[in-house]
């Protein structure tokens, strides 16, 4: 079953449409035609298209303008457009792609954002802002552990510096998650919701925000070189485990970690979810077993395996044609042989 939960008030919702509109136009740039989209933009509008169900490129291209390139989503506008269309007239009914982004320009660009005076500070929106976290409070009322798990190997390696060898330890699942293809970690993270796997978490922490990046010199001084921004995702989950002392098991909450690059919420809560699903393998769950996601979500791994079946292969294959063809023209003459020999015999015996 696939749904999409929205809860809020609308004002709630309003607010949020406003903010994303104010990041969109802040820089003052000038807008993207749809037409220009649409043929710069071809293998993106059709990828859209493709998972939109839905032929109609300028559509495609409006909706990844509107949603700021984000294909999925662009595509789940286009199915939503489509489920507000009547088979064979068009409907006047809501929908959610924009028309008057067709003929946007610079001059509406500013008189939105003069209208945003007052209400949106961008020194608050873009300073150092601290929240406390609802994993300390569980950590503080003694609901989660921060120990290791038995039998977890919490060794720090570099996944860029030396082959993994299974079972690796988390940090190298985390970073091997962190850079996974957004559409196959979503794949695995759904599985385990839908009966293969247990794991349907809870999202505990879901941010959005700018961290600084700090190196040490070659006289060890910390310096600051910058800041990058980043998705972090807590998800919360339950597992049991054994009491000190004891025999009995208790009941604890557990955490899957998601961090990735930029603004991109449903890889981190896919990451979280698969994160902690690969902290208990089970060989029966794909979800579960680290060979299986952690090869099979690699981009690039993936992409260049796939799309290196476009490169031409004719002397493997001609190679294995020929083998074919030798062994149907061998089986074809023992056979012809056979009825040689049968019809030699029927002579003889007329003799």
């Amino acid at each position: 079953m696939g749904y999409v939960a929205v809860k809020g008030g609308q004002d709630a919702i309003e607010n949020a449409n406003r903010l994303v509109e104010y990041f969109r136009w802040k820089g003052k740039t000038q807008p993207i035609e749809v037409d220009q989209a649409r043929t710069q933009m071809r293998l993106a509008i059709d990828r859209a298209m493709g998972e939109g169900a839905l032929y109609a490129p300028e559509h495609a291209a409006l909706a990844l303008l509107q949603v700021e390139g984000d294909s999925f989503e662009a595509a789940f506008h286009l199915r939503a457009y489509r489920a507000t269309l009547q088979r064979r007239y068009y409907s006047e009914t809501l929908n959610l792609l924009c028309p008057s982004w067709m003929r946007s320009s610079l001059g509406e660009i500013n008189t939105y954002l003069e209208g945003l005076r007052g209400q949106i500070d961008p020194d608050k929106l873009h300073g150092v802002c601290t929240y406390s976290k609802v994993i300390d409070i569980f950590l503080r009322e003694g609901l989660m552990s921060q120990e290791a798990r038995p039998g977890e190997d919490r060794r720090v390696v570099d996944v860029t510096r030396e082959a993994i060898k299974f079972p690796v330890p988390r940090s190298a699942v985390l970073q091997m998650l962190a850079r996974a293809e957004t559409g196959s970690l979503m794949c695995m993270a759904y599985s385990t919701q839908r009966g293969f796997g247990v794991s349907h978490g809870t999202v505990g922490e879901l941010r959005v925000g700018e961290v600084p990046v700090r190196l040490r010199d070659s006289r060890r001084r910390l310096r600051y070189v910058g800041k990058i921004k980043v998705t972090e995702t807590e998800m919360v989950g339950s597992i049991s485990v054994s009491k000190k002392g004891s025999n009995r098991s208790v009941p604890q909450l557990s955490v899957g970690y998601g961090l990735c690059f930029g603004h991109n919420e449903s890889k981190g809560i896919s990451m979280g979810m698969v994160e902690s699903a690969l902290r208990s393998p089970d060989p029966n769950n794909p979800a579960n077993n680290q060979e299986f996601v952690l090869y099979h979500t690699e981009a690039i791994e993936s992409y260049g395996f796939v799309n290196h079946l476009k490169l031409p292969h004719y002397v493997t294959f001609q190679a294995g044609l020929q083998e074919i063809r030798d062994i149907l023209r061998i089986n074809s003459d023992e056979a012809e042989v056979v009825v040689l020999a049968g019809e030699d015999e029927s002579e003889d015996d007329d003799d």
